[in-house]
């Protein structure tokens, strides 16, 4: 495991007590291999078909002792008719939280402002894995649970992006903003091109749930509102297309991955 990987998981505290019984359902090859290799994520129930175990062995992934050999169908009975398992189910525990003071300060953070499809959260979470975001900032209501059909859609992100629960977005935007985030908000309405804009670490990336966008409280709370200036017809993205497109744009011009168009230091 590379070491940045981790330093950014030693400072995860422990799941409230409350949280105990609680158990995450992992599916599909990616978001089970993903936290068998994760030794902070403790793996109660493993079922997996003969082929899959075969794949994990080629591949060096270890599997735990009381992991069970099965028939697709077994795996299959368990999870909603749509399911794609590729062979693997796991229940866990679910992973430490962070806690919002603990963000790293030395990069781009995702803020999602009540987006509450999985599918779009699990892929907002694999793309800032791609683009090595420090943490993602949820709310603890009016967001998904880090299970299921998110996990599947994350493709083994839960594993490497650290998450953050507040009780209120606001008061987390003005927390990170005191410790120095400059805060942007991503709308279609704005007349600022995100291209162009200001930028400086660390970067705070507030994106809005699906049809409403940003909430007027969440907007107030940004130093900056931006858009993606598109050149076709539709002059809007999926959340998650959209998240990714200004995750590429931001850590480009922030010399965060290579890129034209970069942010002058400020």
């Amino acid at each position: 495991m590379p070491a940045d990987r981790d330093n950014r998981w030693s400072k995860r505290t422990p799941p409230r007590k409350t949280l105990r019984d609680e158990k995450v359902v992992l599916y599909g090859w990616h978001a089970v291999k993903a936290a068998l290799e994760n030794p902070q994520r403790r793996i109660r129930t493993l079922l997996l078909t003969e082929n899959a175990a075969r794949r994990l062995d080629e591949e060096g992934s270890v599997r735990p002792a009381h992991a069970e050999i099965v028939r697709s169908d077994v795996i299959a009975a368990r999870l909603p008719p749509d399911a794609v398992h590729q062979g693997l189910f796991a229940e866990a525990d679910p992973l430490p939280t962070l806690d919002l003071e603990d963000v790293p300060t030395d990069g781009i953070v995702l803020l999602l402002d009540q987006i509450t499809d999985p599918h779009n959260v699990g892929a907002i979470l694999r793309s800032a894995a791609a683009f090595a975001a420090k943490a993602v900032v949820t709310t603890i209501r009016h967001s998904p649970q880090a299970t299921g059909v998110l996990a599947k859609s994350a493709s083994g992100a839960l594993e490497v992006v650290p998450l953050v629960a507040v009780p209120n977005l606001a008061r987390a935007l003005a927390a990170m903003g005191a410790q120095g985030f400059f805060l942007v908000g991503l709308d279609s309405a704005s007349t600022v091109d995100l291209t162009s804009a200001p930028l400086r670490l660390p970067l705070g990336l507030v994106v809005g749930g699906e049809g409403r966008g940003l909430r007027q409280l969440t907007r107030n709370s940004c130093d900056l509102v931006a858009r993606l200036a598109l050149p076709g017809r539709i002059k809007s993205l999926n959340v998650s297309n959209a998240t990714a497109l200004a995750l590429y744009v931001t850590a480009s011009r922030l010399g965060l991955n290579p890129g034209p168009n970069r942010a002058e230091p400020s």
